[in-house]
Order: structure tokens, then C-alpha cells, then sequence
């Protein structure tokens, strides 16, 4: 069963919360980061960017001390208030063809350690370790993780006789998003929530492995600091927004890869032969449209690539994805590409719209070779953590994703 409990949130006031959250530090360009920070006094942007006020960069231990100190000042100046009852906190996004609707609630620790909350990819300890540091020192946690489950209709109709009130914050973000929050604080409503996640047997992470491992290996540490721990303190337990499996969107990364390991073009393809059957599609634009078949952009042109299930092996669930196929078939043994994450021979785009990117970087002699997959599905995520197992990084494109600053846990 899974645990989930309410928690008292530090939020935006209503009338700043347009002004305040904001999307992933990463998403920002340095011009775009450069006009929130001088224009926007109350974007979070300035918590985790303190030494802006100062003109000034600041890095480790330093800078979480100066996160944890602009964190205060805007308690102190009441851009930010604390709740003063614990509560669910449900959040819905739209925009476009697209809207989900789900819970901010703190997980357990302990769920995450008996494997209750599932995880399908690998962390490195060093990250880990890093934000595990991180936390301990600004005290509080203002990035939830994405975490799906299995859809239940008694959960959406409790969600959805809840939104039939007046939402608490409603508005629009300069990406054209719309974002509602309604704040749950009645007793009966939060145990009927509780109560409903006990028959849920899992819940998987979307979004988040490193925040998540990061927060358990923090409660280890906290743990064994205090003589008088019960199990049940902040710390045992981590900020995460839950959503219903079928309001997941998947796309897929394609692989960009910066040359053909020594080999002509014909040498390439003579090789690519023994794994596919290989189509040349000339210089329109091309994307797979089914699992196991790839598509391929090559020196002005673009090829399909089925697999030649003979050849290949399926053992396992891993061995069925379409990004371990590509490894297994192409970038290790062809491309000689063995560590995916470190290899600077190969970069990574999102493929919303990345088929053209890729063919745009390749013509302009940035990379030799590109591969479009298919996007992987939610059945397909759920085997490899049911299984233990761990998917090739950049595996899945997720959404959606999250603002910071619109609800943060304090430890």
C-alpha cells in the first residue's frame, strides 16, 4: 500500500504566485535567466540564484547557505506564508491538447526503500550526495516528484467533487499555461484520500530519481543524528505530485552522434544491414511510426530501419525497448559508444519537434548521424521498474513538467 500524507505548505500569496513560481532552473537560457532575475523581484529564480542581489557567483556549501537565506527573506517580506493546517493540494495544468490534474502530498521514505515507490532509472551518488547536502542546508524542498499510479475512478471523483470549488490560485504563465491549485484542508476529505491510496500497490516515478534518492539518503543521514527518531518526522518523507497514469505524456529523445567510428558511409550501412532492414527515403522528413523500427538521417537523406527480430533477442524487458535495441544493435557495437552517459560522441533532443532539429545540426556539420525512436510507453515504464531493472539514460521525454515555488515542503 502507499502512503501518502498532508503536510503544511509554504505558497505564494495569491496575488504574487503568477509572479513568483517558475519553471526548472535549467529550462532558462542565460538571456532569458538574466531578464527574470532584473525584472521580476518576486520570481523563486532569486532563492536559487542568491548571488544575483550581489552580482556575484556563488557555489557550494556558500551558495546553499545564500538559497537558504533569499528562502527567508521572503518569508520575512510575506511573499511566502506557511499553511496553517496540513493539507492535499491538488494541481491541474492545460494547455493546448493537453491537461492533467493531481496531489501534492509528501511520500514516504520508507515506501521508496521497500521498493513501494518504483523507480526505473539509475542515479549517480555523487548527485546524490550533492543534493542530499543541499537540502540538509536550505531546509525545505520546492521541487516535488513526478510520480504516476494506476487510474481509480474513486480518487477522480474525489478530485473532482473538490474542483467544483473556487480554486485558491488560477493563472496564466507566460507559456501560454493555465494552472489551478485547490487547497485541501478538511479531515474527512484528506483520511478518503489517505484511505484510497492504501489499496494502490505502487507508485512510479515519472520524474524525479535523483530528487527522490537524494531525500532518502538525506533521512539516513538525519536518521542517525537524532537519538529521538520515530520514523514519522518531516525528513521520512519528501514532497511529491501524483497523477493518474493516463494523464502521463511520453516523447521520445532522439541520438545525435558526432561521427561513424572510422567507417565510410557504405561500411556504416553494410554493417546496419546485419541488425535492419534498411529503406532510403530520401530528404523528406521522416519518423518511425511503430516499436522496434527507427528512423535515420545520414548524409542529406533519411532511411527507415526495421528490425530484424531473427537476428535480435528479446531476454527481458529491457531487451525490448527501443533505446536498449538501438545500444545493443548500433551504438555499441557499430559506433563504439559504451558509456551513454559520459560519451561526448553522442548529444540527445526531445523529439516533440526534434526530427527537424536533428536533421538541421546534421547538415550543419555538427553531427554525422541521427536516429528517431518511437516514444516509449507508460506499460513499457512500469515493466522495467516492476522488474528492477533500469532503462538507457534519455529513455523518456516527460511531462509534465512541473513550476517551482508553487508549494514547498519544509523539513
Amino acid at each position: 500500500m502507499a502512503v501518502i500524507r498532508p503536510f503544511k505548505a509554504v505558497r505564494p500569496t495569491k496575488d504574487k504566485v503568477a509572479f513568483v513560481s517558475s519553471r526548472s532552473y535549467q529550462e532558462y537560457s542565460k538571456k532569458e535567466l538574466e531578464a527574470a532575475l532584473s525584472f521580476n523581484p518576486f520570481s523563486f529564480l532569486h532563492i536559487i540564484n542568491p548571488g544575483f542581489k550581489y552580482d556575484k557567483r556563488v557555489s557550494g556549501e556558500a551558495r546553499f547557505k545564500m538559497v537558504h537565506n533569499r528562502y527567508l527573506e521572503f518569508l520575512e517580506d510575506n511573499i511566502f506564508l506557511k499553511d496553517s493546517m496540513d493539507s492535499f493540494y491538488i494541481y491541474q495544468i492545460e494547455k493546448n491538447d493537453f491537461r492533467c490534474c493531481g496531489i501534492f502530498c509528501a511520500t514516504s521514505v520508507k515506501d521508496y526503500r521497500e521498493n513501494i515507490i518504483k523507480k526505473h532509472e539509475d542515479t549517480l551518488s555523487k548527485r546524490e550526495q550533492l543534493f542530499a547536502n543541499y537540502l540538509k542546508t536550505v531546509e525545505f524542498n520546492a521541487e516535488p516528484v513526478l510520480m504516476t499510479y494506476a487510474d481509480k475512478s474513486s480518487i477522480e471523483a474525489i478530485i473532482a467533487k473538490e474542483k467544483e470549488n473556487e480554486p485558491e490560485y488560477f493563472f496564466t504563465s507566460p507559456d501560454k499555461i493555465k494552472h489551478s491549485l485547490w487547497v485541501v484542508s478538511d479531515r474527512t476529505t484528506i483520511k478518503a484520500i489517505q484511505q484510497e491510496f492504501v489499496s494502490i500497490d505502487a507508485l512510479y516515478i515519472a520524474d524525479g530519481h535523483h530528487r527522490s534518492a537524494s531525500s532518502n539518503l538525506l533521512a539516513s543521514i538525519l536518521e542517525k543524528s537524532n537519538p529521538e527518531h520515530t520514523g514519522e518526522e518531516p525528513y521520512d518523507y519528501f514532497m511529491s505530485y501524483l497523477i493518474p497514469e493516463s494523464e502521463i505524456r511520453i516523447y521520445e529523445f532522439n541520438r545525435l552522434v558526432k561521427d561513424l567510428n572510422g567507417l565510410t558511409k557504405e561500411e556504416f550501412l553494410i554493417r546496419l544491414d546485419t541488425f535492419f532492414r534498411i529503406t532510403k527515403k530520401g530528404n523528406v522528413l521522416y519518423k518511425p511510426r511503430k516499436k522496434h523500427h527507427f528512423s535515420m538521417y545520414l548524409d542529406g537523406e533519411f532511411y527507415s530501419l526495421f528490425l530484424r527480430k531473427k537476428v535480435y533477442r528479446f531476454t527481458d524487458e529491457l531487451s525490448k525497448l527501443d533505446t536498449q535495441i538501438l545500444y545493443k544493435t548500433v551504438l555499441e557495437p557499430i559506433l563504439g559508444i559504451i558509456d551513454l552517459r559520459t560519451d561526448g560522441r553522442i548529444h540527445y533532443g526531445y523529439g516533440k519537434h526534434n526530427v527537424i532539429k536533428m536533421k538541421d545540426e546534421i547538415d550543419q556539420g555538427h553531427f554525422k548521424v541521427g536516429f528517431g525512436l518511437v516514444p516509449l510507453t507508460i506499460d513499457e515504464l512500469k515493466a522495467i521498474a516492476d522488474a528492477n531493472l533500469v532503462m538507457p539514460p534519455k529513455s523518456t521525454y516527460i511531462e509534465p513538467k512541473l513550476r517551482s515555488g508553487m508549494a514547498i515542503y519544509e523539513f
